[in-house]
């Protein structure tokens, strides 16, 4: 993982402190929203997605799509860098993880069924987002 801005909490009683309940179980223990429940995943306004937990810049508006899913969709990244992935074993599955470059929250997974160009569905919780309008 990346070294740690000064904005990122350093243990997990700073984490509780800062983020929801829902915000904590997704970004810190790598949960899942219910489908179709993010208030982002109709979100059409020019902006750009951040990390609910450090504010990182994670994905340009432009990038966003909808995909079917229930959950925001996005086909690229803001900058190379700003996330990061892992193998996810868990539930049976065998899946690419997203998650966080500079915080590490858990923020979905990634998978290779996207639109041109890249190909890719970053398949994100909206829980872990939040949107920064341009306007």
């Amino acid at each position: 993982m990346s070294e740690q801005a000064d904005n990122v909490p350093n243990n997990d009683e700073e984490w509780r402190e800062l983020l929801t309940d829902e915000e904590y179980r997704i970004l810190r223990e790598a949960g899942t929203e219910p489908r179709f429940s993010s208030d982002l995943l109709d979100t059409k306004d020019d902006g750009v997605f951040t990390c609910a937990g450090c504010g990182t810049a994670l994905f340009d508006s432009e990038e966003k799509f909808e995909s079917g899913t229930g959950w925001p969709s996005f086909w690229d990244v803001y900058d190379e860098g700003t996330v990061e992935t892992r193998l996810d074993e868990s539930h049976g599955m065998r899946r690419t993880e997203v998650v966080c470059a500079n915080c590490g929250g858990h923020l979905g997974h990634v998978f290779d069924d996207g639109p041109e160009p890249t190909g890719k569905r970053y398949c994100i919780n909206g829980a872990a987002l939040e949107f920064e309008s341009e306007d």
